[in-house]
């Protein structure tokens, strides 16, 4: 990465108030970016965005993806180069809860953006994030490939495949160089693993009901203690999100195309597997049970072919399974103790810029 490059770049993120939208405001704050944030109110309380206290470090809008006029408005007021759209309802079991706001703002919220990015001159650059769940998933043990098709078994995963559609739509039929009719713009999409790290609290994920049940003393519930996810520290895929988008902002639509960032092979690990490794710095605080449904169906195994962002990106994930444990360990039990989570994170990001 080029830190020159993000010195005061102008950059729009929906979602800024999410885990991963969190985490990237941070980084691109640190790099002397101008981030503007456009997001509903934060998901969860307590939540990463609160802990940090970014909305002393950003320009933080609430807004509504789905409100296609508050998002343009923002846009025209802040002229931002680069467009990264994180806004998501990003729970599966929850989208079987409450399909049409999972559809509304995962497919709508993804035109929206397209859309206000092809009227909004300033945009050289989107990047739509979305998820390795979007393909369609036969559970085979190799990597699916960006040219594997897309899918979704259900209403989460169905939404995430569209809005991959949807993109190449959109990068096809409006900002290709033969077709674009206003203005050039790189777009792009990202698909990464099961993200961890710290500040996670969100509802039906395993690192954050782990936490969670240890904070409050009771015994975690455990769904599928066999099933298998690609896991990844959050600063992996966002490092790789960061040197795309260089890339699509000084080469334009050579990389304007569908990229997977995933973990290691070794990173692929059962649930049981991620409890055992836990325990180990969590110790008997750290209980479970089996809880055995009924339960809505979620994949049993899924992980990413990440080939050509080693070839084209000359990006690697960097963290392993354990150290990307170890690190959210250490993050959510400086946060237990009331250490200073802004300086943590800080340290984390700057300790994962050294490993390059």
């Amino acid at each position: 990465m080029d830190p020159i490059f993000w010195k005061d770049k102008s950059i729009l993120i929906t979602g800024h108030t999410g885990f991963k939208g969190g985490w990237l405001s941070l980084w691109l704050s640190i790099l002397d970016a101008n981030v503007i944030g456009f997001s509903l109110q934060p998901p969860t309380n307590p939540s990463f965005f609160d802990a940090c206290g970014l909305s002393q470090r950003i320009t933080s809008i609430n807004g509504d993806v789905r409100d296609i006029d508050s998002l343009k408005t923002v846009c025209e007021e802040s002229k931002p180069e680069v467009l990264v759209h994180m806004a998501a309802q990003p729970i599966v079991r929850q989208s079987y809860e409450d399909p049409i706001e999972t559809y509304a703002t995962n497919v709508m919220g993804t035109v929206n953006v397209l859309e206000t990015a092809r009227q909004c001159e300033s945009i050289k650059v989107v990047l739509i994030i979305t998820s390795d769940k979007c393909y369609e998933n036969r559970e085979w043990p190799w990597g699916y490939r960006e040219i594997d098709p897309m899918g979704g078994f259900d209403p989460y995963s169905c939404s995430k495949g569209c809005a991959e559609l949807i993109t190449a739509s959109y990068r096809q039929s409006f900002f290709a160089d033969i077709s674009c009719t206003q203005h050039a713009v790189a777009v792009a999409s990202a698909r990464a693993g099961n993200v961890i790290g710290g500040g996670d609290w969100g509802k039906d994920r395993l690192i954050p009901d782990i936490f969670k049940s240890v904070a409050a003393g009771t015994p975690l519930q455990i769904r599928s203690p066999e099933a298998i996810r690609p896991w990844q520290h959050v600063l992996d895929p966002l490092h790789g999100y960061l040197r795309l988008i260089e890339r699509l902002y000084n080469e334009g639509n050579t990389f304007s195309d569908g990229w997977n960032f995933g973990p290691f092979d070794s990173n692929c690990q059962t649930v049981a597997w991620i409890l055992l490794e836990l325990k180990q710095s969590l110790g008997d605080r750290l209980q479970w049970v089996q809880d055995k449904g009924p339960h809505p169906h979620e994949a049993h195994f899924l992980k990413l072919d990440c080939s050509k962002a080693h070839q084209r990106l000359n990006w690697r994930p960097k963290l392993d399974l354990a150290t990307a444990l170890q690190w959210t360990a250490e993050w959510y039990q400086g946060f237990e103790r009331g250490d200073d989570i802004l300086a943590l994170s800080e340290k984390q990001i700057e300790r994962f810029k050294e490993m390059e």
